[in-house]
C-alpha cells in the first residue's frame, strides 16, 4: 500500500477563516479611526505651523527652506491619507 506523504502532512494544517471576531474589530477599528484622526490633525498642524513660520520669516525679510519642510509635511498627509487604501488594496 503506498501513502502519500505530502497528503498525510497537509491534512493536519488547519485552515482559520479570514474574519476576526467581533469583539476584536470593535476595537481594532476604534484604535484605528483614533489613530486616522490623530494623523489629519498632526498633517493641519504641521501645515498651520509651516505657514506661520513662513510668514514670520517673510515678515522679517529671512529667507529660509520652508518649502521643503512643506513638501515634507504634505508628503506625510498624503501618506496618512492613503494608508487605508493602500494596506486594503494589498492585502484583499
Amino acid at each position: 500500500m503506498a501513502v502519500n506523504i505530502p497528503t498525510v502532512l497537509a491534512a493536519a494544517v488547519p485552515n482559520p477563516g479570514r474574519n476576526a471576531p467581533p469583539e476584536l474589530t470593535g476595537k481594532v477599528n476604534l484604535v484605528l479611526g483614533i489613530a486616522a484622526w490623530a494623523g489629519t490633525a498632526a498633517g493641519v498642524a504641521g501645515v498651520l505651523v509651516t505657514g506661520t513660520m513662513m510668514a514670520i520669516s517673510v515678515k522679517r525679510g529671512e529667507s529660509s527652506e520652508h518649502m521643503s519642510r512643506l513638501g515634507m509635511v504634505l508628503g506625510g498627509c498624503i501618506l496618512v491619507a492613503t494608508a487605508g487604501p493602500l494596506i486594503q488594496f494589498v492585502f484583499n
